[in-house]
């Protein structure tokens, strides 16, 4: 396992155009702000998601942040790589669902700072809501125009969704999986995702706290169950993802999560996204910082040693810099999703103009110390990445990284 010193190694000479570019944009951080870092410092940042090509690995996880059309806008214009949008609740033809729960009708959030464990101080987000406030038929309209505004910059955006699971005694809702599944891929209309419907299963962190999520083999018979109710839904048309929640067992049960899906379903799902947000029992809410990365981190070094073999990893959870999407990646994993990075102060980002969206991602990839650009440029002048085709790849430090798992 490749381990990160505290300060990036490199050479004055490529420091000082990193310092050039970063000035030359920071007033008006371009859409295409990729495609300026490698040609300026040989630095190629293109990712994947799914087996989609993205021009970095940043996107917009599913949220409070993608929950209407201004803010997929926004996200297209600044040049996010992928937006996932908010958790819808399935529902059947007769618009009957029961996840009825997870429905609230709740936008406000709080950014606050929140010291781990560690002593390290980080930003967590708090909100009371949970999924889509409204029905399937208004997600739908939503999910249709948010993919024509994306079209002309190739955002692929995402639909989520929290399909019914069933307590002790109960059978699966299929009527559910089918026709929201169906719905879904109906309104699917991205050529350049392929014809198959790019989708998201999430487990939400709010689901660790419930009652229904209590016994360690339920947990695992619905991850074994899912992929196959949604691939019996649209036979041959789904790519799907399962987002896993941080369960309030050990950090083996989350290894055992993803051995479930990776080896015992049926089929296995295209990806997974690991892991959402903890929750606290006591306050009643998901929280993040970094007591959620040092725990995604340590489970996916203990996946990488007990696990035969994994799908494709989407990351999410405290991605605050371009180093901690680098950590991610040393763990396999091709792209990161954020929420909390998205609503830091100003103050925080490299840029001083442009939506937030665009002063994040400058920040992400152009930090002087913390970006992703200067930290695989130390990987490359350390001898971990060699430049290929005169740039330094970060998919090939993905896929260096998966080939030694």
């Amino acid at each position: 396992m490749i381990s990160l010193p505290g300060e990036p190694r490199v050479s004055v000479q490529w420091q000082s155009r990193l310092i050039r570019l970063l000035d030359l944009t920071r007033n008006d951080p371009p859409t295409d702000l990729a495609a300026a870092v490698l040609d300026e410092l040989g630095i190629d940042l293109s990712a994947r998601y799914a087996g989609l090509r993205l021009p970095h690995p940043f996107g917009k996880a599913s949220g409070q942040l993608s929950l209407n059309l201004s803010q997929v806008k926004a996200d297209v214009a600044a040049g996010v790589a992928f937006v996932v949008l908010k958790t819808v609740i399935a529902e059947d033809a007769r618009e009957g669902r029961a996840m009825g729960e997870w429905a609230v009708d709740e936008s406000r959030m709080k950014v606050e700072r929140k010291t781990s464990r560690s002593g390290r101080i980080g930003w967590t987000v708090t909100w009371q809501g949970r999924g889509w406030a409204g029905s399937l038929d208004e997600y739908l309209q939503f999910f249709a125009q948010a993919q024509v505004l994306a079209e002309g910059r190739n955002v692929p955006v995402i639909p989520s969704v929290k399909y019914h699971l069933p307590v002790e005694g109960e059978p699966f809702r299929i009527s559910e999986y089918e026709h929201t599944t169906r719905s879904l891929l109906q309104a699917w209309q991205q050529p350049h995702c392929g014809a198959e419907l790019m989708l998201e299963k999430d487990l939400s962190p709010t689901l660790a706290g419930d009652g229904r999520s209590g016994d360690r083999d339920r947990v695992l018979a619905w991850l074994a169950t899912i992929p196959r109710l949604v691939e019996d839904a649209v036979p041959g048309r789904v790519r799907l993802g399962v987002k896993l929640m941080n369960a309030l067992f050990d950090d083996q049960f989350q290894v055992e999560m993803m051995r479930v899906l990776s080896e015992c379903a049926d089929p296995k799902p295209a990806f997974l996204v690991t892991f959402n947000r903890l929750f606290d029992v006591e306050r009643n809410v998901a929280y993040g910082g970094w007591d959620l990365s040092d725990r995604n981190l340590r489970v996916l070094d203990l996946a990488r040693q007990q696990l035969k073999a994994l799908p494709s990893l989407s990351a999410t959870g405290n991605i605050c810099s371009g180093r901690v999407m680098l950590e991610y990646a040393l763990r396999g994993c091709e792209n990161g999703q954020l929420h909390t990075f998205f609503q830091l102060p100003l103050s925080e980002y490299t840029a001083t103009a442009g939506s937030r969206s665009a002063r994040a991602l400058h920040t992400l990839m152009l930090h002087p110390t913390r970006g992703l650009a200067i930290w695989l440029r130390h990987l490359c002048e350390c001898g971990v990445l060699e430049e290929r085709g005169g740039a330094v790849r970060f998919i090939d430090l993905v896929e260096q990284c998966r080939r030694a798992a």
